[in-house]
């Protein structure tokens, strides 16, 4: 819909001014509208017809006695003519009209705001078959006497054009004051959304690195449906605004804001809905509040003091996180809580990655690259680069699509279960003691989700090849013996190497086990009086089904 469309309420007939007011919503930040220009000029000006776009934005006041001036005009313009495209119409019946109707319908066409008709010096009234055609499609029309110059109507926009320039400064420094407030409160990103959407048209959501929402303001389009701009603003890079369009109400137009670090990572996203283009000076907050939510999601990533003094105090004071006093404790957790950009009170998770396929990072950046790429993704600036990979404290639970996008950097995660602050060097260990079965599977792996016994720590990968190494000889021989062998060890096993209850769980001579026995550590050159080799053959045991159903089919 072009600016100067009509509003569809006053259609009808009548002024429009009564139901749409001219005066600047102090809330608000736009450019001079036609309303107020209207209601700036001198009473003996006539509003012969009221389209209703009073609210529209007026560009310029343009002179013009060409019979097609749009090719010289911008829309929003608020046109003037004497009536001299009028003149010499020709004693034709019906032929002003004519003329006037292709006139207006390309002033509409072009976007033009208003027209303006003097009544000096061909005409002393305004043509009826012009505002007829007005009326018909939807232009303001205004009667200008001979007492009003054409360039007095110029001068007086530019006047009012500059005094709402000076009043949009003003509203703009009042609306800094306000996002400064903001970004000083205890929940910055949210209080500077709500001050957004206060003062520019839009619902607002801040995206996280991790696709998810941090922050709303007001209600918009369903995270869902803004999935692909999302993802492509996530995945690109350099200064960019994505855009994409809905047919929701408030959501003609969406943009997509990235907020990105010093070193060009995006950091996650601002979106915002609204039905019309922004103004300049709206577009000059939506600027401030991205710049400032940078600068908060780099203060979480990369630079922070609190990082520093919890490593001091736990340096010079490590007796602190298990016999300090309740003072202590909270002020460890505090500054923790600053690191992983959580609270107090908010669970912690160790998360530690190794390398499945080389990362692709730049070689120049080294590891700083690195560090700022997993302070980005887990939202945290307590993380150490390791011989492994590396190790994180995050308040993050890891979802889904977070291991994914770490999985497709070549990286595999051992993520730890839920803990507090205490229990951080405990949880590590019990972390660490996966790594090497992630390392053999290829696989990520979720601590509260192992079985903690020998065999759900070893995992099936490992299990499987400890067998296949360990009873290789008994696994090679004929499928009927291979079964037999495998029976009598397992049962002896499991009878601790008493002969006589082998053999009465197995309906065999005593002398029978023992012969058994006997060749199969012969077979295996294995000493199976010691406890170790009857545990490595124990567990081992465990996995034989699984080497039995890769064997091909024969």
């Amino acid at each position: 819909m072009r600016q100067n469309a009509p509003n569809p309420s006053v259609l009808g007939g009548g002024p429009a001014a009564a139901a749409e007011p001219h005066a600047p919503d102090p809330e608000r930040l736009d450019a001079v509208t036609l309303g107020q220009f209207l209601d700036a000029l001198p009473r003996d000006l006539s509003v012969i017809y009221d389209a209703g776009n009073g609210a529209v934005p007026l560009r310029w006041v343009e002179p013009s006695e060409l019979e097609d001036p749009t090719p010289y005009l911008l829309d929003g313009e608020f046109v003037l003519t004497a009536g001299l495209p009028f003149l010499d119409t020709g004693s034709e019946p019906g032929a002003l009209a004519d003329i006037a109707d292709a006139y207006v319908r390309r002033l509409v066409g072009a976007g033009v705001a208003a027209l303006g008709f003097g009544l000096e010096p061909y005409f002393d009234g305004v043509p009826e078959p012009l505002a007829a055609a007005c009326r018909r499609h939807g232009l303001t029309l205004v009667g200008i006497p001979s007492s009003v110059p054409f360039a007095a109507l110029g001068l007086a926009f530019s006047q009012l054009l500059e005094s709402g320039n000076a009043r949009v400064f003003r509203q703009l420094a009042d609306t800094n004051r306000h996002l400064m407030r903001a970004v000083l409160s205890a929940r910055p990103e949210h209080e500077l959304l709500s001050a957004l959407a206060a003062r520019v048209p839009v619902w607002a959501l801040l995206i996280g690195a991790d696709g998810r929402i941090r922050a709303r303001a007001a209600a918009g389009v369903e995270l869902s449906a803004l999935q692909p701009l999302i993802k492509r603003l996530l995945a690109g890079t350099g200064p960019r605004v994505e855009t994409e369009s809905f047919d929701l109400p408030g959501s003609a137009l969406v943009y997509g804001h990235p907020l990105r670090s010093t070193k060009d990572a995006t950091l996650g996203g601002l979106v915002l809905g609204t039905d019309r283009p922004l103004t300049p000076a709206q577009n000059s907050v939506v600027s401030s509040v991205v710049g400032l939510l940078e600068l908060l999601v780099r203060q979480r990533t990369s630079g922070s003091l609190a990082p520093s003094q919890l490593a001091t105090a736990l340096l010079l004071h490590p007796e602190r996180l298990t016999s300090g006093g309740t003072k202590e404790i909270n002020s460890l957790k505090d500054l923790l809580a600053q690191s992983v950009s959580g609270t107090r009170s908010g669970a912690l998770r160790i998360v530690q990655g190794v390398r499945a396929a080389e990362p692709p990072l730049a070689a120049a950046d080294g590891p700083v690259r690195e560090l700022l790429q997993w302070r980005r993704l887990f939202e945290t600036k307590m993380v150490e680069l390791t011989d492994y990979g590396f190790a994180a404290v995050t308040r993050f639970k890891v979802d889904d699509a977070l291991l994914q996008e770490v999985e497709r950097l070549g990286w595999r995660l051992v993520i730890g279960e839920p803990t507090e602050l205490a229990g951080l060097p405990e949880a590590y260990k019990r972390g660490a003691s996966l790594r090497p079965r992630v390392q053999a599977s290829g696989k990520s792996l979720r601590v509260d989700e192992v079985t903690w016994s020998v065999t759900g720590l070893l995992g099936r990968e490992a299990g499987t090849m400890l067998a296949g190494r360990l009873l290789e000889p008994v696994l090679e021989q004929e499928p009927e013996r291979r079964a037999a062998q495998l029976t009598v060890l397992q049962s002896w096993l499991r009878e601790n190497g008493n002969w006589d209850a082998t053999a009465k769980a197995l309906g065999l001579h005593r002398n029978s086990v023992r012969r058994q026995i006997t060749a199969l550590a012969e077979l295996l050159e294995l000493d199976l009086s010691q406890a170790q080799v009857r545990a490595e053959l124990w567990i081992a045991l465990q996995y034989v089904d699984g080497l039995q159903r890769q064997e091909p089919e024969s």
